[in-house]
């Protein structure tokens, strides 16, 4: 059982809060059935379009499947979702579309399962979302215009976004996440690989962390950041000179980018870190 959002915890915690998405990384591996049948029966697909203000964000949060993500010269955000599976119905995933004062979110809604409470979409870190015994795999493309801020957040899928012109976040559990944006990027995941290229310098806290990957983060040369980056089985470079704070070395460390600033934090386990900055 995969059980995600609210109540997913004993304490309740969200399971797109990193602290349970470490917590269940071990659970949500084991979700491939064996002995699935190779040919997987795909559902109707689900289309949505709308306007969303600049300055407002789409979200879209999964739990079994890819979200891919690029740039449109239009005004309006455009959502496809695909569904497949090798033994569910397909056809009882639905897509659910929620407006907000945030702007708007599209959660894979689950059938509940029998005895368990109602699964439910909900902006952000809250809502439930629980899959047991159903192996249903919506995967999300996305497009998004200029001064449209995106979210993705999944658990078995990766997170691939390139082109934008907005902030970008993305949150998985069982997969790799790159993005690609000028404005600035945020990410975290457990077994994957973490690439981020931002256009601007961060204007808050930025957070990038996984366990089983390595971290490269592409920033402006002119940036300024308060670092800590920190990695065990693993090395960090960088090319911007740092401002060492405290005892050196080549698998932790706390430093200054230029005149420093928000925090930029950067950790893995089985990986290595690469700060870079950009050339043009």
């Amino acid at each position: 059982m995969i059980t995600t959002g609210l109540d997913a915890g004993r304490g309740g915690a969200p399971i797109w809060r990193r602290a349970t998405v470490m917590a269940l990384a071990a659970i949500v591996a084991l979700a491939p059935i064996a002995g699935m049948p190779r040919e997987a029966r795909a559902g109707e697909d689900f289309q949505w379009s709308g306007k969303i203000a600049a300055g407002k964000s789409i979200e879209v949060k999964g739990i079994n499947g890819d979200i891919m993500v690029d740039p449109t010269s239009g005004t309006e955000v455009k959502v496809v979702a695909k569904k497949s599976a090798h033994k569910s119905d397909s056809d009882e995933v639905t897509i659910e579309v929620i407006e907000h004062e945030g702007g708007v979110t599209l959660c894979a809604k689950y059938p509940t399962p029998k005895g368990e409470r109602p699964n439910e979409c909900q902006p952000g870190e809250g809502g439930r979302m629980s899959t047991r015994d159903n192996d249903v795999q919506v995967d999300f493309t996305v497009q998004v215009p200029a001064g449209v801020a995106f979210t993705g957040r999944t658990v078995n899928g990766d997170i691939m976004a390139s082109g934008l012109k907005g902030d970008a976040e993305a949150y998985t559990v069982n997969g790799s996440i790159k993005l690609e944006t000028r404005g600035t990027a945020r990410a975290t995941t457990v077994n994957g690989s973490i690439q981020a290229e931002m256009g601007a310098p961060a204007s808050g806290d930025l957070e990038f962390e996984t366990v089983n990957g390595g971290i490269t983060i592409t920033m402006p040369a002119a940036s300024g950041a308060d670092v800590h980056a920190s990695t065990v089985n693993g090395r960090i470079s960088t090319d911007f000179p740092l401002t060492v704070q405290g005892k050196f070395s080549p698998r932790s460390l706390r430093g200054t980018i230029g005149k420093g600033g928000p925090e930029l934090k950067l950790s893995t386990v089985n990986g290595s870190i690469r700060l870079r900055a950009a050339t043009s």
